[in-house]
Protein backbone atom coordinates (compact mmCIF):
# COMPACT_ATOMS: atom_id res chain seq x y z
CA UNK A 1 0.00 0.00 0.00
CA UNK A 2 1.56 2.95 -1.12
CA UNK A 3 0.97 6.49 0.74
CA UNK A 4 0.78 9.56 -0.93
CA UNK A 5 2.74 12.41 0.62
CA UNK A 6 1.34 15.99 0.03
CA UNK A 7 3.65 18.75 -0.12
CA UNK A 8 2.39 21.56 1.86
CA UNK A 9 5.13 24.70 2.14
CA UNK A 10 3.86 27.79 3.88
CA UNK A 11 0.34 26.73 4.08
CA UNK A 12 0.19 26.18 0.67
CA UNK A 13 -0.33 22.49 -0.86
CA UNK A 14 2.38 23.16 -3.82
CA UNK A 15 0.83 19.85 -5.30
CA UNK A 16 -2.33 21.28 -5.58
CA UNK A 17 -0.86 25.04 -6.46
CA UNK A 18 0.98 23.38 -9.83
CA UNK A 19 -2.36 21.51 -10.69
CA UNK A 20 -4.30 24.63 -10.67
CA UNK A 21 -1.73 26.03 -12.97
CA UNK A 22 -1.62 22.90 -15.31
CA UNK A 23 -5.54 22.65 -15.91
CA UNK A 24 -5.40 26.68 -16.55
CA UNK A 25 -3.02 25.84 -19.09
CA UNK A 26 -4.72 23.65 -20.46
CA UNK A 27 -8.19 24.58 -20.45
CA UNK A 28 -8.30 28.44 -20.32
CA UNK A 29 -11.95 28.51 -19.21
CA UNK A 30 -10.37 27.62 -15.56
CA UNK A 31 -8.62 30.10 -15.46
CA UNK A 32 -11.78 32.88 -15.88
CA UNK A 33 -12.66 34.49 -12.55
CA UNK A 34 -15.50 36.95 -11.56
CA UNK A 35 -15.48 39.16 -8.30
CA UNK A 36 -17.94 41.88 -7.31
CA UNK A 37 -19.26 43.49 -4.11
CA UNK A 38 -22.05 45.85 -3.46
CA UNK A 39 -21.28 48.90 -1.05
CA UNK A 40 -23.98 51.05 0.87
CA UNK A 41 -24.06 54.73 2.88
CA UNK A 42 -24.59 54.08 6.21
CA UNK A 43 -24.84 57.62 6.99
CA UNK A 44 -21.87 60.44 7.48
CA UNK A 45 -18.59 58.25 5.64
CA UNK A 46 -19.39 55.17 6.54
CA UNK A 47 -20.23 52.52 4.40
CA UNK A 48 -21.04 48.95 4.40
CA UNK A 49 -19.79 46.56 1.49
CA UNK A 50 -20.99 43.21 0.79
CA UNK A 51 -19.62 40.16 -0.69
CA UNK A 52 -21.98 37.46 -1.96
CA UNK A 53 -19.97 35.20 -4.29
CA UNK A 54 -17.77 35.50 -7.31
CA UNK A 55 -17.07 32.51 -10.14
CA UNK A 56 -13.85 30.28 -9.94
CA UNK A 57 -13.45 28.27 -13.55
CA UNK A 58 -17.27 28.34 -14.10
CA UNK A 59 -18.06 27.00 -10.97
CA UNK A 60 -20.00 29.49 -8.10
CA UNK A 61 -18.47 30.55 -5.23
CA UNK A 62 -20.76 31.86 -2.18
CA UNK A 63 -19.51 34.00 0.15
CA UNK A 64 -20.48 36.08 3.08
CA UNK A 65 -18.35 38.91 4.14
CA UNK A 66 -18.44 42.26 4.95
CA UNK A 67 -16.39 45.12 4.79
CA UNK A 68 -17.16 47.90 6.80
CA UNK A 69 -15.38 52.15 5.74
CA UNK A 70 -15.31 55.56 7.21
CA UNK A 71 -12.93 58.21 8.08
CA UNK A 72 -10.72 59.57 10.83
CA UNK A 73 -12.17 62.29 12.37
CA UNK A 74 -9.85 65.47 11.12
CA UNK A 75 -12.09 64.31 7.38
CA UNK A 76 -15.72 64.57 9.41
CA UNK A 77 -15.68 60.22 10.19
CA UNK A 78 -15.81 58.97 13.07
CA UNK A 79 -12.79 56.62 12.98
CA UNK A 80 -14.61 53.40 13.62
CA UNK A 81 -13.19 51.49 9.97
CA UNK A 82 -10.35 51.62 7.73
CA UNK A 83 -10.90 54.19 5.10
CA UNK A 84 -11.02 53.53 1.34
CA UNK A 85 -7.47 54.32 0.83
CA UNK A 86 -6.26 52.08 3.33
CA UNK A 87 -8.40 49.25 2.30
CA UNK A 88 -6.42 50.09 -1.57
CA UNK A 89 -3.28 50.12 0.21
CA UNK A 90 -4.23 46.62 2.31
CA UNK A 91 -5.66 44.70 -0.99
CA UNK A 92 -2.40 45.69 -2.82
CA UNK A 93 -0.24 44.45 0.21
CA UNK A 94 -2.32 41.56 0.44
CA UNK A 95 -2.74 40.42 -3.29
CA UNK A 96 0.93 40.66 -3.53
CA UNK A 97 1.62 38.48 -0.32
CA UNK A 98 -0.57 35.57 -1.75
CA UNK A 99 1.91 36.13 -4.46
CA UNK A 100 5.31 35.80 -2.59
CA UNK A 101 3.89 32.76 -0.17
CA UNK A 102 2.66 31.09 -3.40
CA UNK A 103 5.93 32.02 -5.63
CA UNK A 104 8.40 31.06 -2.32
CA UNK A 105 6.53 27.36 -2.34
CA UNK A 106 6.82 26.92 -5.61
CA UNK A 107 10.51 27.54 -4.88
CA UNK A 108 10.61 25.48 -2.38
CA UNK A 109 11.48 28.23 0.21
CA UNK A 110 9.71 28.18 3.75
CA UNK A 111 8.94 31.58 4.80
CA UNK A 112 9.82 32.71 8.08
CA UNK A 113 8.31 36.43 7.80
CA UNK A 114 6.43 38.36 5.62
CA UNK A 115 5.60 42.03 6.04
CA UNK A 116 4.97 44.71 3.22
CA UNK A 117 4.64 48.33 4.10
CA UNK A 118 2.69 50.72 1.81
CA UNK A 119 2.41 54.46 1.84
CA UNK A 120 1.22 57.04 -0.37
CA UNK A 121 0.41 60.67 -0.40
CA UNK A 122 -3.06 62.22 -1.39
CA UNK A 123 -3.57 65.91 -1.96
CA UNK A 124 -7.00 66.87 -0.50
CA UNK A 125 -7.02 69.72 -2.67
CA UNK A 126 -7.95 67.66 -5.38
CA UNK A 127 -10.29 65.53 -3.52
CA UNK A 128 -12.16 68.67 -2.95
CA UNK A 129 -12.18 70.26 -6.64
CA UNK A 130 -10.04 73.21 -5.29
CA UNK A 131 -7.74 73.20 -7.39
CA UNK A 132 -7.68 71.66 -11.27
CA UNK A 133 -3.58 71.18 -11.33
CA UNK A 134 -4.15 68.62 -8.26
CA UNK A 135 -4.87 65.26 -8.61
CA UNK A 136 -7.61 63.60 -6.65
CA UNK A 137 -5.60 60.33 -6.08
CA UNK A 138 -2.07 59.51 -5.81
CA UNK A 139 0.46 60.54 -7.94
CA UNK A 140 2.73 57.48 -6.51
CA UNK A 141 2.53 54.61 -4.04
CA UNK A 142 5.17 53.10 -2.36
CA UNK A 143 6.00 49.81 -0.72
CA UNK A 144 8.48 47.93 0.76
CA UNK A 145 8.87 43.57 1.29
CA UNK A 146 10.25 42.58 4.16
CA UNK A 147 10.89 38.74 3.62
CA UNK A 148 12.77 36.13 5.49
CA UNK A 149 12.76 32.38 4.90
CA UNK A 150 15.52 29.87 3.96
CA UNK A 151 15.58 31.33 0.25
CA UNK A 152 19.03 32.79 -1.29
CA UNK A 153 18.70 36.10 -2.00
CA UNK A 154 18.56 35.05 -5.85
CA UNK A 155 15.79 32.85 -5.02
CA UNK A 156 13.78 35.85 -3.39
CA UNK A 157 14.42 38.33 -6.21
CA UNK A 158 13.00 35.75 -8.32
CA UNK A 159 10.05 35.48 -6.80
CA UNK A 160 9.92 39.39 -5.98
CA UNK A 161 10.24 40.00 -9.94
CA UNK A 162 7.85 37.11 -10.37
CA UNK A 163 4.80 39.09 -7.90
CA UNK A 164 6.19 42.14 -9.45
CA UNK A 165 5.01 41.17 -13.04
CA UNK A 166 1.57 39.14 -11.88
CA UNK A 167 0.17 40.37 -9.14
CA UNK A 168 -3.19 41.36 -10.19
CA UNK A 169 -3.99 44.22 -7.75
CA UNK A 170 -0.70 45.15 -8.19
CA UNK A 171 -1.17 45.33 -11.95
CA UNK A 172 -4.67 47.15 -11.26
CA UNK A 173 -3.28 49.75 -9.43
CA UNK A 174 0.00 50.33 -11.65
CA UNK A 175 -1.55 50.34 -14.80
CA UNK A 176 -4.85 52.47 -16.30
CA UNK A 177 -8.24 49.92 -16.58
CA UNK A 178 -11.25 50.76 -18.31
CA UNK A 179 -13.99 51.78 -15.80
CA UNK A 180 -17.52 51.57 -17.02
CA UNK A 181 -19.93 53.65 -15.54
CA UNK A 182 -23.81 53.41 -15.02
CA UNK A 183 -26.12 56.20 -13.06
CA UNK A 184 -29.25 54.54 -11.92
CA UNK A 185 -31.71 57.60 -10.52
CA UNK A 186 -34.50 55.71 -8.61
Amino acid sequence: MSKTLTTTINGIDVEALQSIAEQVSVDHSKGMTSWGVTTSWKGGTRCETKVKDSTIGGQHVAKDFTIETDEPLELLGTNRYANPQEYLMASLNACMAVGYIAGCSLEGIEVEDLRIECKGDIDLRGFLGLDPNVKPGYDEISYTVHIKGNGTPEQFQKVHETVSANSPNRFNISNSIKLNSNLVVE
